[in-house]
């Protein structure tokens, strides 16, 4: 009987005993404890970026200032952190909570976790008692995507509130409902940019993943539900580490890829998407007017009349909730209309169409209440009324606008007041203001001559100031007038339209480039401009004026009757340069940018140097044009690369790397230009496939790997234009064509100076053989390669051009001269 009861309290014991242990929860994490990965790149712990909210988060160890990479209670912080704990529980989930607040937040992993792991990659797993994972925080990701993370039609990455409040924004990255393009998408809803169709290597509306760099891309059943897509970072020398590199759906609503600079401690913006922070979804909000500006500087603003719905959110660069009347939100029938100028918005907003004059479409409009302002075209008289309030105001020009059309916003009367005054003030202020007239009566000369002295001290230093500088400030309805109304564009380039135009006192032909990012306030957009205005070549683009007036930035330059030097490259165009004329534009353009790099008191890298840049006069002499745009729009010259890349095909390889760039990224750009001056074409033709199977799609080929190899091995007379049958300088073509390759060659401590550019085209400055590039060796030695100067070429596959996704393939023959 002793035994029977001894051996009926050991099985009520044993099982007591293991069910106390299991309840227990196995703490990771307390308070400002934290944990490093396995080679300490990343750190797991409490953060606050208020210093009143608390969240669990992962970020990298070694940057100086915390770059976090993932938030787990995102949507429920603490607000405690000494009893905050990150737990792993008795049932086998990941937890998070304190004694004042609670479970806060934890996984959602089915089977129960036995153990984690905190990888190098910054990826946090939970794993089964088989080892196995049963979670892992890159399957639930926030804002960034890291190498290795996996994105799938199930996951999307969502933006923080604002830079300094981890809670989800307004922007999310995600794969398409057809799973074959990601997607930038505003509120789950609305999508504003894509990267295009999957084309098997890269994305159609993003040429950059074609350029072998440091990434390998993967796309695993697009198409389909279970598609996903995933990146890898890789290293030539296998005893290095791989670069650090992440993106992220910014707060602002752009994608941003960046790299770590170990050297300057400094994550360098190596590529964004839309690269025009206006064309993010309602970043501004209702009647917010957005600029694409210096990235250092706020892109919202308020129209005059109006303030910030919400001047804390604006503080902290959420500009979501917009602006709002300056006296209320109710219009009355004395309020007056703002002229805003030729802006666009975003999405749809409820319209009333009429056409009758500018001053019955205002009447019309102040009789509505839910009016809001109109457009009105003085040549159709087509008036359409805003019954909504517009949202993300920008300017047309950035892309096709209504020609004509002005937008006017409802704005109160200055003085106009809902509050009825009553008799007994209106009394008591006509008495005061009956004395307050005599005392104004005896000194209103007073003030009138105090304000003329100073309207004409102001305008002189104005004059004196700018005409120094033979430059002219014009009004923006004198532009208006000279182009008649932005009516004949003659271009568009990353900074804006240019339109043709004619100045009234001198019936002098001008082109007028409306600028797209404005940049700074008035004064300092004065002062860049006296910095431009006194860059004086020949060789470069002469700038006659301005405008700096609300808004609107506009520089007005003299007119090039000849157009620019890309109508002349294509072998359909009816237009031909003889040699003589096209080594003086080589040689001018050199001359240009010489100047800019090495003529002026602070060094200008012109930044974007392509056909379309370089503008002919009368007589066919080069005209560098769009000089000194970059130090224009943006003073910190590092962030450039973030703002204005430059136009692919001519782009440095450094530049492409996400290295900081310097005037040799401009001569590389030239030597390109210089081959399609020198080949009277573009370097990427588009010729007739005569095979069955490619009659559909055209062969693509890339010109400067076949040039650049026929120029090294002497054969100048197979690249020079065939049209000129043979009639050019043989000698300088020579020299014209190996400058082209000392210019183009992948270290950018070989290619020359443009100084030196400019005396090896002279003649004075021997010009010997350049070493090969790589892609160049590569063609010689009938090796497949895939390098950073733009191509990827083999012997029996022909050329790619990987700055525009553009392929080829063929036989042996595709490398012998395409045809013209």
């Amino acid at each position: 009987m002793p035994c029977t009861y001894l051996l009926l309290l050991l099985l009520f014991l044993v099982p007591l005993s293991f069910s106390s242990e299991t309840l227990e929860n196995r703490v990771i994490i307390k308070g400002n404890q934290t944990v490093l990965s396995f080679k300490s790149i990343f750190r797991l712990g409490f953060f606050s970026s208020t210093n009143s909210n608390w969240y669990l988060g992962i970020w990298y160890a070694s940057s100086p200032t915390p770059t976090h990479v993932w938030v787990a209670n995102r949507n429920r912080p603490v607000s405690d952190l000494d009893s905050s704990t990150l737990e792993l529980s008795s049932t086998g989930n990941l937890i998070v909570k304190n004694s004042r607040d609670g479970v806060v937040w934890q996984t959602e992993n089915k089977d129960p976790a036995t153990d984690f792991r905190f990888l190098e990659t910054g990826n946090l797993i939970l794993i089964n008692k088989n080892d196995s994972p049963v979670w892992q925080s890159f399957d639930n990701p926030t804002d960034t995507w890291l190498p290795g993370m996996n994105v799938t039609g199930q996951t999307a990455l969502t933006s923080w509130r604002t830079p300094f409040d981890p809670s989800p924004g307004f922007y999310s990255l995600r794969l398409s409902p057809s799973f074959n393009e990601f997607q930038l998408v505003y509120n789950g809803t609305k999508p504003y940019w894509s990267t295009g169709n999957w084309t098997g290597n890269a994305f159609v509306g993003v040429p950059e993943m074609t350029i072998p760099y440091i990434y390998t891309f993967h796309f695993v059943n697009p198409y389909v539900p279970t598609a996903s897509f995933w990146y890898m970072v890789t290293t030539s020398d296998a005893a290095s580490e791989p670069r650090l590199t992440r993106f992220v759906v910014d707060a602002s609503g752009q994608l941003k890829q960046y790299t770590w600079d170990p050297q300057t401690q400094y994550w360098n913006v190596f590529w964004l998407q839309p690269e025009d922070p206006c064309r993010v979804y309602n970043l501004c909000g209702q009647l917010g007017f957005c600029s694409s500006t210096d990235p250092l500087k706020k892109p919202c603003a308020c129209i005059r009349g109006f303030k910030a719905r919400n001047a804390v959110a604006w503080r902290s660069e959420d500009y979501s909730d917009g602006c709002r009347r300056e006296s209320g939100d109710s219009g009355e029938k004395s309020d007056t209309f703002e002229a805003v100028g030729d802006f666009r918005y975003d999405g749809d907003v409820e319209i009333s169409l009429l056409q009758v004059s500018k001053s019955s479409c205002a009447k019309t409009c102040l009789g509505n209440s839910s009016c809001v302002g109109f457009y009105h075209n003085n040549k159709s008289n087509l008036c359409r009324m805003l019954l909504e309030s517009p949202i993300n105001l920008k300017n047309s020009s950035s892309s096709i606008g209504i020609s004509g059309d002005v937008l006017y916003i409802r704005e109160p009367r200055k003085g106009n007041s809902k509050e009825r005054i009553s008799k007994s003030i209106i009394i008591l202020c006509s008495v005061v203001g009956s004395i307050s007239v005599l005392v104004f009566i005896l000194f209103v000369p007073l003030i009138l001559l105090k304000r003329s002295r100073k309207r004409k001290k102001t305008r002189k230093q104005d004059e004196d100031g700018f005409a120094v500088l033979n430059l002219k400030v014009f009004s923006f309805k004198e532009l208006q007038m000279a182009t008649s109304g932005f009516s004949e564009k003659i271009g568009h380039g990353g900074f804006g339209a240019v339109f043709k135009g004619t100045l009234p006192d001198s019936s002098t032909f001008v082109a007028v480039k409306r600028l797209e990012r404005p940049g700074s306030g008035e004064s300092e957009f004065r002062a860049e401009v006296c910095t431009i205005g006194n860059i004086q070549h020949v060789n470069l683009v002469r700038l006659r004026g301005f405008c700096s007036e609300n808004l609107h930035r506009l520089l007005v330059y003299d007119y090039m009757p000849q157009g620019s030097l890309s109508s002349y490259l294509s072998r359909t165009s009816p237009k031909l340069l003889s040699w003589e004329c096209r080594f003086r534009i080589a040689l001018g353009t050199a001359k240009g940018i010489a100047y800019l790099h090495e003529g002026c008191r602070d060094c200008i890298i012109h930044c974007d140097i392509k056909p379309e840049n370089i503008l002919l006069d009368s007589d066919y002499n080069a005209k560098v044009s769009d000089f000194g745009l970059a130090k224009l729009l943006g003073r910190d010259f590092s962030r450039v690369l973030a703002t204005m890349r430059g136009t692919w095909g001519y782009v440095a390889p450094e530049w492409i790397s996400g290295l900081p760039i310097t005037t040799k990224a401009d001569v590389y750009s030239f030597g390109m230009t210089l081959l399609e001056l020198i080949g009277g074409r573009r370097n990427v033709i588009v010729n007739s496939s005569t095979s069955e199977e490619k009659e559909t799609e055209p062969e693509k080929w890339f010109f400067p790997p076949w040039a650049a190899r026929e120029i090294i091995q002497g054969n100048v007379d197979l690249v020079v234009d065939s049209r000129l049958n043979r009639e050019y300088n043989v000698e300088e073509a020579t020299r014209m064509a190996t400058v082209a390759i000392w210019c183009i060659q992948d270290n950018e401590e070989i290619r020359p100076a443009m100084g030196t550019v400019v005396k090896m085209l002279e003649g004075v400055v021997e010009v010997t053989v350049p070493p090969p590039p790589k892609l160049i060796q590569a063609l010689v030695s009938g090796d497949s390669y895939r390098g950073v100067s733009g191509t990827s070429c083999s012997e029996g596959r022909g050329c790619s051009d990987l700055n525009t996704g553009l392929s080829s393939t063929g036989s042996r023959s595709s490398f012998g001269r395409p045809s013209p």
